[in-house]
């Protein structure tokens, strides 16, 4: 056993440092505490606006898909039918459902380990759209200062009109983000017509109204309150965190100590680091943190402090990286280690999940038969002299084609039949069919006897067979 491993301390003093909170500005839910994000431009910015697209059109164009004579993606909540291009999940295959989601929990883990809170950064949609937000904000009111004093101007034909716009181009892009989610619900083509006829049902303008205000006001108002208060992903990501995490880090050992100087000065000779101290880190920030006092649960990883901090580096002509995508241990000096066992036990147990999710995916049963028995009597004897069972049959065509099925009974040698045996079935469609099964009982050598009941049909010119076992009853 080496040096390193004898000197692991997994106490709490030893654990990932997260600092609390600025008191300065603990009051976010004052507007005169507001944070006016300053627009930067960068690697790390460029590449959230890039994905930000990315998503944003994703979500946008994936219901005007078409899949046949119905939209690619539709949750049909009325028929219990989730669509996803060809692919039906109904209510009895939940357990795909829930591997999906168990997909998507581990791999957030998994990430977050290793990247720390990039989802938050780069992919969450409040930090899209927040974005998207600020962007009209700039366009429409100008860059931070100018932001900063319109709000401080008394009232004015200006400011009115540039407030008018904003808030009308926030709106706006809060309906079309409404209307597109109602949309993975009801077939967006309904949505769209019927809502600006006139013609939509209650509900359809009640989600609307309240998806519409809900967008308005997280992205437009809410902001970094939503991440800092209101999300639960902030509050358990720092269990996630090791020191091998990679985070938004500041080099204190190179920074310090910050202070301002002219690009001809040389900074040793003055007793400073190569922070300037021009808090353009501090004003790009949409959560509007100090990322050089420490890592702090606020910090969304979206990198902008870095972008931000490479221009000033770049124009002081010193060496980039003062504030980077890091971890604690390379910080500390220490070598980072990229596999380890928490990480390793996610990516093991994603993986699993991806694969069962792929098997009963390619394994579901495009049919689906349950057996109801006659409860009022175990067993009853016909006119005939045979004993006879009754069962209720509930075939479900998970198709979305009309296919006939055939019935049969297997364990019971000359038995008769009581019903159709074989029906046509719609696609989507249950049928509820009670049939009866009678066999002479000279043919039966105990009084409960193991029976399976058998529906076939053929999809795309191959046999499918489902069958379900049962019990024939008899004196």
């Amino acid at each position: 056993m080496n040096s390193e491993s004898n000197n692991k301390d997994y106490s709490k003093t030893n654990r990932i440092k997260i600092h609390q909170p600025d008191a300065s500005k603990a009051d976010r839910f004052n507007p005169r505490n507001r944070i006016y994000v300053r627009a930067i431009d960068g690697l790390w910015s460029s590449v959230r606006r890039r994905m930000g697209w990315i998503a944003m059109l994703f979500f946008l164009l994936l219901p005007w898909i078409p899949w046949g004579d119905r939209q690619a993606v539709w949750f049909n909540l009325g028929e219990q039918k989730f669509h996803v291009f060809g692919l039906t999940i109904w209510p009895q295959d939940l357990t795909l459902l829930a591997a999906l989601f168990m997909i998507a929990a581990f791999a957030l883990f998994f990430v977050t380990t290793y990247l720390g809170r990039v989802w938050c950064g780069y992919t969450c949609p409040q930090t899209v759209w927040t974005f998207m937000f600020i962007w009209f904000e700039e366009k429409l009111e100008g860059a931070r200062n100018k932001r900063i004093k319109l709000d401080q101007m008394p009232w004015s034909f200006d400011k009115l009109w540039r407030k008018t716009a904003k808030h009308t181009a926030w709106l706006l892009l809060s309906l079309m983000t409404a209307m597109t989610f109602v949309s993975y619900f009801v077939p967006s083509r309904e949505v769209y017509v019927d809502v600006f006829t006139l013609n939509a049902s209650g509900g359809i303008y009640f989600w609307v109204v309240f998806f519409t205000l809900a967008t308005y006001g997280n992205a437009g108002w809410m902001r970094e309150i939503m991440c800092i208060h209101m999300c639960p992903y902030a509050r358990f990501q720092a269990a996630m965190f090791d020191k091998n995490t990679f985070i938004v880090g500041y080099d204190t050992k190179r920074g310090e100590t910050r202070g301002p100087r002219s690009r001809k000065d040389d900074p040793k000779e003055l007793g400073l680091g190569d922070c300037i101290d021009c808090d353009l880190c501090v004003q790009v920030c949409p959560t509007g943190i100090d990322i050089r006092n420490g890592l702090q649960y606020e910090c969304i990883n979206c990198g902008a402090c870095i972008d931000a901090c490479d221009q000033t580096m770049d124009r002081m002509g010193y060496e980039k990286g003062l504030i980077s995508y890091t971890t604690e241990n390379k910080l500390e000096g220490i070598k980072q280690k990229v596999l380890r066992p928490k990480l390793v036990g996610y990516g093991v147990v994603l993986i699993a999940m991806i694969l069962v999710f792929i098997y009963s995916s390619a394994t579901i049963a495009p049919v689906r038969m349950d057996i109801i028995r006659d409860r009022n009597q175990l067993y009853r004897e016909n006119n005939q002299g045979l004993i006879e069972n009754t069962f209720t049959l509930k075939i479900l065509n998970k198709t979305e084609q009309s296919h006939e099925y055939t019935m049969s009974v297997e364990g019971l040698d000359n038995y008769k039949w009581y019903g159709p045996t074989s029906v046509t079935i719609a696609g989507g469609e249950v049928l509820t069919l009670p049939i009866s099964v009678g066999i002479d009982p000279v043919e039966l050598s105990r009084s409960v006897t193991n029976i399976e009941i058998k529906v076939k049909t053929h999809i795309d010119g191959e046999e499918v067979e489902v069958e379900q076992e049962s019990r024939f009853f008899s004196p």
